[in-house]
């Protein structure tokens, strides 16, 4: 366990990794008190779900087409600005003459910021790190998760106690807060010089670099393909406001169905820590199958206790991601490191949003636990065959290809 927390040695990290919880808090935060607050004035499943989901669409554009800057320009400067962009625009989201519809589009504003973000923190954390990379990962996963579950399940009672816009003035300051730590706690990252030998390629090639550098390495597409998994399971935190009305629970227990996965994976990356590295990349398939599975369950209409219970499994079995993405991260080629990551991330929140969304309109047709259901046996079909592409890739060989842990 030492060993998972030792990247905390490392001053830079320290400061990303308090910078990405205090956002994390504030956008969970946000997130549950817009879905609710449309839910209640709608009654509608698929606009509650379509409104949780507005935070993960717009990186279908801003992944592809800005996470180039993550390899052009300083990293530290990239994460710093784009945390001021969006400490502003949801300062505008607070005011409450702000109407619904302007509340979207301000949304889907804020979200585009989120790309070059991550692709820059993405390259930054390996250079920080070196063979403490996916400890640091780990730690991350552990905080993140222990935090949206904390916030998930306080999520309810922060907006019946302080409403909507104060949420959202939250958020905004949190966005402030990191980029003053990411400003005071890290160095300035330039990107590699290879980068700089682009200045003459046309814009489209710079931003196709990541996609193409993904599609020429069969390892890099599978673990692509294993992290794009994620669009059928995050479907249940969609439906969690329809779902709790179907079983008659009460608004309280909507954060505590949402905190139920992110539980399983603060478990799950506890104990995958404790498993050697090759073990761990040798069960990626098995455990990107085992991540749906649990939902298949919900065809058979569970009680409020047993849909815990299986999003808690489901959840457990999801820590596979940090080794996927760990993996990923460090077989991409460092001068297109960003847009390499800036590409995954586009396809998995993307993803995750049309999911919600899909979910959410079949909600509306057959019930929420029958759509999770459907979600499940969708996800477990394609896992498998995710699944059986993995073993072709030799994951021995692939986590002997890894620069040693440290």
């Amino acid at each position: 366990m030492a060993a998972t927390w030792s990247a905390c040695a490392v001053r830079g990290f320290r400061a990303l990794w308090l910078a990405g919880l205090l956002s994390v808090a504030g956008d969970q935060l946000a997130r549950v008190a817009l879905s609710i607050l449309v839910f209640q004035r709608t009654g509608s499943a698929a606009l509650s779900a379509a409104t949780y989901a507005l935070s993960m669409l717009p990186a279908l554009v801003s992944g592809a087409l800005l996470s180039w800057l993550a390899d052009r320009y300083p990293r530290r400067r990239v994460m710093v600005a784009c945390d001021a962009v969006r400490a502003a625009l949801v300062a505008v989201m607070a005011v409450p003459a702000v109407p619904l519809p302007l509340l979207a589009a301000l949304l889907v504003l804020v979200q585009l910021a989120e790309a070059p973000f991550s692709a820059a923190q993405g390259a930054v954390l390996p250079e920080l790190l070196g063979g403490r990379y996916e400890a640091g990962q780990a730690v991350q996963q552990v905080t993140t998760q222990l935090c949206l579950v904390l916030g998930f399940a306080a999520a309810a009672f922060v907006v019946t106690g302080v409403g909507a816009h104060a949420a959202l003035a939250i958020d905004a300051a949190t966005f402030a807060f990191s980029a003053l730590l990411i400003r005071a706690g890290l160095g300035s990252h330039p990107p590699p010089a290879t980068a700089e030998s682009e200045s003459g390629t046309t814009w489209w090639r710079r931003i196709a670099a990541g996609a193409v550098a993904v599609r020429r390495d069969r390892t890099l597409g599978t673990l692509v393909w294993l992290g794009w998994l994620a669009l059928f399971t995050v479907v249940p935190e969609g439906l969690a406001v329809p779902f709790a009305h179907q079983v008659g629970a009460g608004g309280e227990w909507i954060g505590v169905l949402l905190a139920a996965e992110p539980a399983g994976a603060v478990a799950g990356a506890l104990l995958l820590r404790r498993v050697a590295r090759p073990v761990r990349v040798r069960a990626l398939g098995v455990l990107a199958v085992g991540t749906s599975a649990p939902l298949v369950a919900f065809w058979g209409g569970p009680s409020l206790g047993a849909a815990l219970a299986l999003l808690f499994v489901s959840g457990l079995c999801s820590a596979y991601q940090v080794t996927a993405g760990a993996t990923f991260v460090q077989l991409s080629p460092p001068r297109v490191r960003g847009r390499t990551l800036g590409f995954a991330r586009t396809g998995m929140i993307a993803g995750q949003g049309l999911g919600i969304v899909a979910g959410g309109v079949l909600a509306q047709l057959v019930g929420p636990a029958a759509a999770i259901a459907w979600a499940g046996t969708a996800g477990a079909l394609v896992a498998l065959a995710a699944a059986a592409a993995w073993a072709r890739r030799r994951p021995d060989t692939v986590s002997a290809a890894l620069p040693a842990e440290a």
